[in-house]
């Protein structure tokens, strides 16, 4: 596994396997984001075979599918509310980890400053610089 921690409560790894389940329950996480859609992937590693195996390891599992290109903004909310509403550390993961980051970038947007959230997308190694119109206007808009 590939954790990138973002901020002390927030995680982001490309691709997980079912059996990383209790290692991430053990290493302190408590929610687990899937931002892979299904038809990206084979069925080993679907969302319902992932959450079953979350779930076994105690972990809260949330699907927020995010498709390449096309995030809409129910995936925004999706990815603050279940951030939100998290017991402690989450983890989300996608393909390389970047859907996971832009994501979460665009639901703290108005919590946390930009340059905040782009330093921490930064620390995890997702170059999201070129996202700072698109994090000031969703700041603006939630304002």
């Amino acid at each position: 596994m590939d954790i990138r921690a973002l901020t002390p409560d927030y995680a982001v790894s490309p691709m997980i396997d079912p059996e990383h389940m209790p290692a991430i329950a053990e290493a302190g996480y408590t929610t687990v984001i899937c931002n892979r859609p299904d038809g990206e992937i084979p069925p080993s590693h679907h969302a319902s075979v992932m959450k079953a195996a979350a779930e076994a390891a105690g972990l809260t599992f949330v699907e927020n599918p995010v498709l390449g290109g096309a995030m809409t903004m129910e995936n925004v909310t999706s990815q603050g509310a279940a951030v939100a509403e998290a017991t402690g550390p989450v983890l989300a993961y996608c393909a390389s980890g970047t859907r996971s980051s832009v994501v979460w970038s665009l639901s703290q947007a108005g919590q946390m400053s930009t340059d905040d959230i782009i330093a921490a997308t930064t620390r995890g190694g997702y170059q999201l610089d070129h996202m700072r119109p698109q994090i000031d206007a969703m700041a603006a808009q939630k304002g």
